[in-house]
Formats: C-alpha cells, structure tokens, sequence
C-alpha cells in the first residue's frame, strides 16, 4: 500500500456535521432539517458560497460571526497529529471531503494541518461529492499510483462502499456507530495499529 487517504468530518475532526442543523436551531428553531441542509448542500459542490448558506438561512446582519462560530466549535479528533506525523513516513496523504471550499479551507488552515497532505479534495472545489467515483479517481490520479494501492478511511458506509468500488481499500472510522463489513477502527490509534504495521 502506497496512500492513506481520510474523510474530514467524523474521521479528521471529530464533529460528524451532523451537529450543524442543532447550531442553527439554536437561532432558528421553527427551520426543519431540510430547510438548513438546502444551501449547504450547494455549496458543498460549489454552487453557493458559504456565507450564502447563513444568509439563506436567516443570518443577514452578521453571517461572517455565525459561520465562524460554527466553525470555532469544530475540533481535531484525539490522535489525529499524531498518525499524520507516523503515517507520512511510510504513505503518500489525502483528503477527499464533502464541503464547501471556504469552510474546508478555513478548518485546515485553523489546525495547519494542510502540509501532512499530498492532495486535498474538496467537493466544493471540485464540485463532485462523495460517493461520486470521479472524485476518488481525481485524488489517485493526482497521488500518481493505483487505487489499488490505496486505503481509505470514512465514517460514512456509502462513501466506503464507493472507494471500494473503485479498487481501494475501505476502513469504517466508527465515529456514527453504523455497520460495515470490513475493517472497522474507533480512533487514530487503532488505525494505526492497522495500517502501520
């Protein structure tokens, strides 16, 4: 094996996302699900800029503030500096993330964590999501080696099933508690133990 290549949100950092619905009720609390997720999701694949999301939502005096609170809540999961140090020794790095391009870039500037990277795919940037195939392709085309080479980690069954498909080799980080059959790890220390024999 040639490449690691991670999920951001439930895998690099340890908030899922699924805590951005919760943010905006806190504000907001008659919007349903549906109705926060509409703008997000078009600026996951670069149909909307972020700060568009919090002005659709409602936050027209101030958007900048309520994205970045939102964003300040966000945290590395324990353990992660330490595998990116280990794990760049031996494996080529990427990110493939569903996201838009300004938060993705604020988060991995927040942390620096962008220089553990070889290739950073950003559904925002390139306006293709995961489980798409093309963006996994994108990522090992850029890493120049075969998918076949590849591990992949995520904490969301669809996305490992579609990296799957590709020719890699899928790792569920158990961050959300679904079933996956295949390697299953619950922090960086097990997948470690995995893959850095």
């Amino acid at each position: 094996m040639k490449a690691v290549l991670l999920d951001m949100y439930g895998v690099i950092v340890r908030q899922t996302g699924d805590d951005f619905v919760p943010f905006v009720q806190k504000t907001f609390p008659h919007l349903s699900h549906d109705e926060i997720y509409a703008p997000w999701l078009k600026a996951d694949v670069g149909e909307l800029p972020s700060l568009d999301i919090w002005r659709t939502i409602g936050f027209h005096d101030n958007p900048e503030k309520a994205e970045k609170d939102y964003l300040d809540t966000i945290e590395l999961n324990d353990g992660f500096l330490d595998f990116a140090k280990a794990a760049r020794e031996k494996f080529k790095l990427a990110i493939i993330s569903n996201d838009s391009s300004e938060w993705s870039s604020y988060i991995r500037e927040k942390f620096d964590i962008n220089k553990y990277f070889d290739v950073i795919s950003v559904s925002g940037d390139l306006k293709i999501p995961k489980p798409d195939r093309r963006i996994y392709d994108l990522t090992v085309e850029k890493l120049g080696i075969d998918t076949a080479d590849c591990w992949y980690v995520d904490d969301r069954k669809g996305n490992l099933i579609a990296a799957q498909n590709s020719g890699m080799s899928p790792v569920m980080f158990n961050s959300r508690n679904e079933d996956f059959n295949g390697a299953v790890v619950n922090n960086f220390k097990e997948l470690a133990q995995l893959i850095l024999k």
